[in-house]
């Protein structure tokens, strides 16, 4: 299943499924820019064998998350002000401060949640675009799983998020008061923009490598069968 050539796909059966209501159905012949005339059997709406300029989007998305992810790093997170002294925190501060202080799980944990798995799914859907782009049948079931990997456990990025949101929410007292910093709003701008990014990519897209360059790439870019 490696191989481009030997891979059975939908396309080459000539088969496509409704995104709406899941129903596999024969393509037929009348296709208008990459739209099926006569809609789907069972709900009627359109069908579409990949996702429109699945690539060109997800670039973008993928560019803003890069963009944002230095500052979601540097920058303060929160800020924590008691009557002695005020106290801001980067995502990396609090991860050292739960380790000096003895918390080692939840400083790995917040450590992978919140700079490791925003880093790799970043990394990783760089590659599966870089990848698509260029056509390329490498390692095609490898990178379909990656996929698979990394839409999976890039929601538990948030987990800095909902720590900062309880605390803010909890600790409502004259002598203490937590305060969220930029930091935290580029850091949801990270998270956000990858997993619109890992939705707008279209796996599928994977197994359409052709063995012809040329007529691949024009079929890849625009999303067409």
């Amino acid at each position: 299943m490696t191989n481009a050539g030997r891979a059975l796909t939908a396309i080459k059966l000539g088969l496509v499924s409704c995104r709406a209501c899941g129903l596999l159905s024969n393509r037929g012949t009348l296709w208008q820019g990459g739209h099926h005339v006569a809609g789907c059997p069972r709900c009627g709406r359109p069908l579409v064998s990949r996702k429109q300029n699945s690539l060109d989007r997800t670039t973008a998305l993928l560019a803003a998350a890069a963009l944002l992810f230095v500052p979601a790093n540097l920058l303060p997170m929160m800020t924590t002000a008691t009557l002695l002294r005020q106290k801001s925190d980067t995502i990396m501060s609090g991860v050292v401060t739960l380790w000096t202080t003895g918390s080692w799980s939840l400083s790995t944990l917040v450590f992978v949640a919140s700079v490791v798995v925003p880093a790799l799914k970043i990394v990783g859907l760089t590659v599966l675009v870089v990848s698509t782009r260029r056509c390329s049948t490498w390692r095609q079931l490898e990178r379909t799983r990656l996929y698979r990997l990394l839409e999976l456990v890039g929601r538990w990025s948030m987990l800095d998020v909902f720590v900062m949101a309880l605390l803010a929410a909890l600790v409502r007292s004259p002598l203490v008061s937590v305060r969220v910093e930029p930091g935290a709003v580029a850091f949801v701008g990270v998270v956000v923009f990858t997993m619109l990014a890992s939705i707008s990519f279209d796996p599928r897209l994977i197994w359409d490598a052709d063995p012809s360059p040329s007529r691949t790439r024009t079929r890849t870019r625009k999303g067409l069968p």
